[in-house]
């Protein structure tokens, strides 16, 4: 399945004006779309398999963080040999006023999928590999849509990008056939990355309707998904949107405003903390996965996604962060910071600390202290039994941790 006119539509976005722009915001000139010649990174999402190496050097060796981060893990019921699979054809997110929602079945399947991958790839132990590709063969051979309510994006989206690192982990297990493989691919294919395709190539006047974390999640799918599936075209799709993108998950309108003291306005600050936080779960683990594949997102802009980072790290941590008034072509008008679930937990700290500090060499203050603070991460099943303590994989400081 090959999208060059989208990407090529996409590309024709690159010569927006940006005169009109106000103070702080991107003026960010057009670059050129990543055509790389090469083959993918494989693993090469959320973790490489230089990553799954310190790993299972680290934890073999009980040092720490890592090993409390492993610990974590194994004692979560997702990563269990015992783990209930529960396949069905239609997921439903979202009433549509005659089905109940399901998704659940979704959401806790990717994260027992995803867990007992790490499991396999630390522990080398290849009844977590076969527990894992069970898991994603009774979905491949069951799931044939989302429906429900529009919320049903949401679930192509997070659902999406998650399902797609596990099965990425486990490409490269040999017990995994290549028909099953090949089955789980189309899967990707047809119910996830068409809803997202079609999502981020919607034609609206009002581009700015959908809050950011709608087009990152979207995002995040459509670049796990080309990796995934080899498909450089859908991987540029989701790398041209980051960067020029018309909607609200596009960096310059998700971290929307630069402040004097070089701090960005987040686009949902006015909204609540928990969304704002996801914020940095989906563009964190978009900007992960693409560094994965040599195409360095964390930096564009100048640090762009820092600056959002440690502007909502502050403010989660309880300081005062500067707010200018946010409004839209639907006529929300946002003229204060929300206080509402300041101070979310969400396993979203780690990534942003390690590649920023320990990588690169910056500071990011604010963003090493909330690291500190939820310090060891977990996944799905740590944070609450509802749909939000599954919107990012987590295990962070297992899987994100540098020397």
């Amino acid at each position: 399945m090959k999208k060059s006119l989208s990407v090529l539509i996409c590309a024709l976005t690159l010569f927006v004006a940006v005169a009109c722009k106000k103070d702080g915001e991107s003026t960010t000139a057009p670059l050129p779309i990543n055509d790389h010649d090469t083959a993918f990174v494989h693993p090469g999402l959320l973790s490489t398999q230089t990553s799954f190496d310190r790993m299972k050097a680290k934890v073999a060796a009980g040092a720490e963080p890592w090993l409390s981060g492993w610990n974590l893990l194994t004692a979560n019921a997702h990563s269990s040999l015992t783990w209930s699979t529960n396949p069905v054809s239609i997921v439903y997110r979202g009433s549509d006023g005659v089905h109940d929602e399901n998704y659940s079945l979704l959401y806790n399947d990717v994260a027992a999928a995803y867990a007992t991958a790490l499991r396999w790839k630390v522990s080398g132990d290849d009844a977590y590999a076969k527990k894992s590709i069970s898991i994603m063969n009774a979905w491949s051979s069951s799931l044939t849509r989302l429906a429900g309510s529009n919320d049903s994006i949401l679930a192509a989206g997070l659902y999406g990008y998650e399902f797609a690192n596990a099965g990425e982990i486990m490409r490269s297990y040999k017990g995994w056939s290549a028909s099953d493989l090949a089955r789980f691919q189309r899967m990707m294919l047809k119910v996830f990355y068409t809803v997202n395709h079609t999502f981020l190539t919607r034609k609206e006047k009002c581009m700015s309707h959908y809050y950011a974390n709608w087009d990152l999640c979207n995002m995040c799918s459509v670049l796990a998904i080309g990796v995934l599936c080899d498909d450089r075209d859908i991987y540029n799709e989701a790398i041209s949107y980051f960067k020029y993108g018309p909607g609200n998950g596009a960096i310059g309108n998700a971290v929307y405003y630069i402040h004097p003291d070089g701090s960005g306005q987040w686009q949902e600050s006015g909204r609540d903390q928990g969304h704002t936080m996801l914020g940095v779960a989906l563009m964190g683990a978009f900007c992960e996965m693409a560094w994965s594949q040599g195409d360095d997102m964390y930096g564009y802009d100048d640090n762009r996604f820092l600056k959002g980072a440690e502007y909502i790290a502050k403010y989660n941590l309880m300081e005062d962060v500067p707010f200018v008034t946010y409004s839209n072509c639907v006529g929300v008008s946002q003229t204060v910071i929300s206080d509402a679930s300041r101070g979310n937990t969400r396993p979203v700290w780690e990534l942003v600390y390690n590649h920023y500090v320990k990588r690169k060499g910056l500071s990011a203050p604010y963003s090493t202290r909330y690291a500190e603070q939820v310090r060891p991460e977990g996944g799905g099943g740590n944070y609450g039994s509802g749909s939000g303590g599954y919107d990012q994989l987590g295990y962070g400081t297992l899987t994100c941790t540098l020397e």
